[in-house]
């Protein structure tokens, strides 16, 4: 009986998914020559959602995603849009439908630090402690999690 229960509390802790906790904070970042300083939320999550495509001065907004499957991607997702990547299907399908394309997908931070500093008008998500100074922060987003 007692190995039952320790496999069962095995397969509990396989099963149960991190706390969110353990990817915040994460910072929203454009390259370091950008006239930005700032951007809200709500700007972001148009960006994201591909119904905000130019900036102010007409530049094209390029906003850069980590992979579905990466922690940091969910965290991201929930903040900012209340569902997980995967929940998010429906929407890109009927854009898609519509000729308009979810953002480009990267597959690590190293690669959205990399493609941001070199890119006018992109903008992407990192974990705070992975920043250099190749790119500027825009904004700083704590992900609530169980603690």
């Amino acid at each position: 009986m007692h190995s039952l229960r320790t496999l069962f509390s095995t397969c509990l802790l396989v099963l149960t998914p991190p706390a969110l906790a353990d990817y915040q904070p994460l910072v929203i970042v454009t390259m370091r020559s950008s006239p930005l300083q700032s951007m809200s939320l709500d700007t972001l999550r148009r960006i994201y959602l591909r119904k905000s495509t130019l900036d102010g001065n007409g530049k094209r907004w390029i906003p850069v995603n980590l992979p579905v499957s990466d922690k940091l991607r969910e965290g991201f997702s929930l903040v900012l849009f209340k569902k997980r990547p995967e929940d998010q299907e429906d929407y890109w399908n009927e854009q898609y439908f519509h000729g308009i394309n979810p953002p480009e997908v990267l597959a690590s931070e190293e690669a959205v630090l990399r493609f941001v500093a070199m890119t006018p008008g992109a903008i992407g998500y990192v974990r705070k402690r992975n920043v250099d100074d190749r790119v500027k922060i825009l904004t700083v987003i704590s992900i609530p999690g169980k603690h």
